[in-house]
């Protein structure tokens, strides 16, 4: 069994084991597989209906953290719509978002580009205020979407500057990762600091941010993992014969495997659940009922790819 709460690292910050990342409940569009199949409706009340239908069975399930970013369409305004909604005190549950991507797609499904990415410093003031105007004092976690070693956002002193000023009203801050650069913009993070969290992609297939986690966890970072699912491949739709005996023997779902796989590394402090329904999330809260083994370890650590071949994979993936 694995225990729900948690913290983020050394920041003192609380979240649970599971929490809810909102990419795939914002906007009517997103790569997860076979995602256009769980909705029958997609007009922005819909989907502001189930977002909040998702929200509330995750708070009843004993969920307490819930991400969101700029660029998922919707999320922010239907996350704070929630909140004021249940009449959710601030601090009562961990609120973190994201900026750097600009939402495009004006709720189409099929748009492209559905986001551009821009990590200049007007924009995370133009996106703060945005984010603020939508969670208010909610908000605890504030995360540069997507950084990189290479854009030298790390490093950038304006906007290190205005991470640092909002760090100093009690807004932790913190990054997501992604590519193949992961574990060199981990580290690289590590070195300059200023961070209080990192959040990475980190599954069954692609484990090779693994070792920079465990640096960040150990330099006193939360650590919060996202596409614990590879984006539903990590699902029964994902068709892997290893991963469906695994679930058979262990009388669970797929995700729920998936989602133990990554919650059994003892530097993870929360991974991301990215249900689009109801049946999804309690199907992935299954997970902290799994006892993790070295058997069952052994019998999916041949799932591992190359993480070119897994971006790659990724990168392919089409929105619905």
């Amino acid at each position: 069994m694995t225990e729900m709460n948690r913290t983020l690292g050394a920041t003192g910050i609380p979240t649970t084991a599971i929490a809810l990342g909102l990419a795939a409940l914002g906007r009517p569009g997103y790569l997860n597989l076979d995602h256009g199949g769980d909705f029958d409706e997609r007009s922005v009340q819909a989907m502001a209906d189930r977002t909040h239908e998702v929200l509330d069975a995750a708070y009843a399930a004993g969920v307490r953290h819930f991400d969101a970013a700029r660029s998922y369409g919707r999320a922010e305004e239907f996350l704070g719509q929630w909140l004021r909604g249940r009449s959710i005190e601030p601090g009562a549950v961990t609120i973190s978002s994201k900026w750097g991507y600009t939402y495009t797609a004006d709720w189409q499904v099929d748009a492209d580009p559905p986001e551009v990415k821009d990590l200049s410093a007007d924009t995370l003031r133009r996106q703060l205020a945005e984010t603020r105007e939508q969670l208010g004092e909610h908000l605890m976690l504030y995360q540069i979407h997507s950084a990189t070693a290479s854009s030298g956002v790390l490093e950038d002193p304006e906007v290190r500057a205005l991470l640092a000023e909002l760090r100093s009203r009690g807004v932790a801050v913190g990054f997501s990762a992604t590519g193949t650069e992961q574990p060199d913009t981990i580290r690289r993070a590590i070195e300059v600091g200023g961070f209080d969290t990192v959040q990475a992609t980190y599954n069954l297939l692609e484990r090779s941010a693994g070792d920079a986690l465990e640096a960040a966890h150990d330099a006193g970072m939360g650590v919060i993992i996202k596409e614990a699912l590879a984006n539903g491949r990590l699902t029964a739709r994902g068709g892997i014969a290893q991963l469906s005996e695994a679930a058979r023997r262990l009388d669970t779902t797929e995700d729920a495997v998936a989602l133990a796989g990554v919650l059994a590394r003892p530097w993870v402090d929360a991974a991301l659940s990215g249900a689009s329904t109801v049946d999804q999330l309690h199907s992935n809260l299954r997970a902290v009922e799994i006892e993790w083994s070295d058997e069952v370890e052994a019998q999916l650590s041949g799932l591992v790819e190359t993480p070119d071949r897994y971006w790659d994979t990724r990168s392919q993936l089409i929105w619905t």
